[in-house]
């Protein structure tokens, strides 16, 4: 039984934190909710950190999830700048970094994922740079902008999606652009070579230069400034600036210190939660980039670090503290804007799961959605600058039927055809 007098408490200040908590208000929780952030800003969203914002297209306020005065007229208590540093399932309190202790009936972890960290030497140089905070957004954006009035060079290590936007942001601001990655293509472990030499052939277009099959091992500098770079395979390349794109971590530190089960690091880590978002505890849930969630549909846990993942898990995540009925079984996806090319992938097709690759449309034109198969099962689709047709690729994706493959290449056959 939720009432009055309850304590719920939100650890994470991103999009799942805030949607959480606007969702309890919205179900009609009269408790107190406690929302804690370990950043000074209020909760923003992510996407805008890597395409609107740092382009320049979009204004700071554009990416907070509410106006700072909601919060207040929400009746949201917000602890801004100060990290939950331990948590004490026994008392059920967490304690804040400075001291200050709260006691919850409820708690959901939201705490997000830290970008990953080059270990070599050369990384304390200033030109050094990560992006995951609006810090970090706020700070490249005026890098890339000299960058550009200078002829500058950034250099990229990874080739995933943090790094292809960001050499897309960086070419709009006219700085030279080289990403060093140690795979054959770009996003090699996620879309497979097929769709990776798209990208990197869209890329090469606007004058980016790739490496393939390298890491970087040094960054070299003077007077703490990044020079160039090195790479395992004795090439060296001029950089004014490196950012580190390897991508993130699961920040499960407070969950591991307090014992509750954790997903298997094999498999990307995370707090291990079930298909309602619970723990181990079942008091504490989880949501968004930290929550490694068992999903009914597709028979395994995932652990997605996308904006709809933490858009929808939140709310998901605070009807189940709110004692509801919840099984989240929402068909992973996730967008992209590089250039004048924009996209939407939806499912899960991971290597090895997938034996064949269908594309529906013009690729050379960039115009065309691309099927992930099992058997004729789609598994996920990437519609690549077509639109309005997610839905029936998640419905493709959900139904689980074998589908004609011929008739799936076809533009002229409806993809809700496909579905009968």
């Amino acid at each position: 039984m939720v009432d009055a007098h309850q304590t719920f408490v939100i650890v994470g200040g991103g999009l799942a934190g805030a949607k959480a908590a606007e969702t309890l208000r919205s179900e009609g929780f009269t408790g107190r909710v406690i929302l804690v952030c370990d950043e000074r800003d209020h909760p923003y969203e992510r996407p805008p950190l890597s395409k609107g914002y740092l382009t320049g297209a979009d204004e700071r306020d554009s990416v907070f999830v509410h106006e700072p005065a909601w919060y207040a007229q929400a009746e949201i208590e917000l602890h801004l700048g100060q990290p939950a540093v331990q948590l004490d399932r026994t008392a059920k309190a967490i304690t804040l970094g400075d001291g200050t202790r709260i006691h919850y009936d409820k708690l959901l972890l939201a705490t997000g994922a830290e970008p990953r960290r080059l270990d070599i030497p050369g990384t304390d140089l200033a030109g050094v740079h990560h992006l995951r905070r609006l810090a970090h957004a706020d700070r490249l954006r005026g890098v890339l902008a000299s960058l550009g009035r200078d002829n500058g060079h950034l250099l990229i290590a990874g080739a995933g999606w943090i790094g292809l936007e960001v050499a897309a942001a960086a070419r709009g601001y006219g700085a030279e652009v080289t990403i060093v990655e140690p795979q054959p293509t770009p996003l090699y472990g996620v879309l497979g070579p097929e769709l990776g030499t798209v990208l990197a052939d869209l890329h090469r277009e606007h004058g980016v230069r790739f490496h393939f099959g390298a890491r970087l091992t040094e960054i070299t500098g003077q007077d703490g400034m990044v020079l160039a770079a090195r790479t395992d395979d004795g090439e060296e390349h001029p950089a004014h600036s490196v950012l580190a794109a390897i991508g993130a971590a699961p920040r499960t530190g407070l969950a591991e210190s307090a014992g509750l089960a954790l997903a298997d690091r094999a498999d990307g880590g995370g707090i291990a939660v079930d298909a309602s978002l619970r723990t181990s505890d079942p008091d504490i849930h989880a949501a968004g980039d930290v929550a490694a969630a068992q999903h009914p549909l597709l028979g395994t846990r995932l652990r997605v670090e996308h904006w709809a993942n933490a858009l929808n898990e939140g709310p998901a995540a605070a009807r189940a503290m709110l004692g509801r009925q919840v099984s989240y079984d929402r068909i992973p996806y996730f967008f992209s804007d590089q250039y004048d090319l924009g996209l939407e992938y939806s499912g899960y097709a991971p290597p090895g799961s997938y034996d064949q690759v269908l594309l529906r449309g013009d690729a050379a034109k960039r115009e065309f959605i691309a099927f992930w198969l099992d058997e004729g099962r789609v598994m996920a689709g990437m519609n690549v600058n077509v639109w309005d047709v997610t839905e029936q690729i998640q419905q493709l994706v959900r139904s689980g039927q074998r589908v004609d493959t011929e008739a799936l290449a076809d533009p002229a056959v409806p993809l809700g055809a496909l579905l009968a």
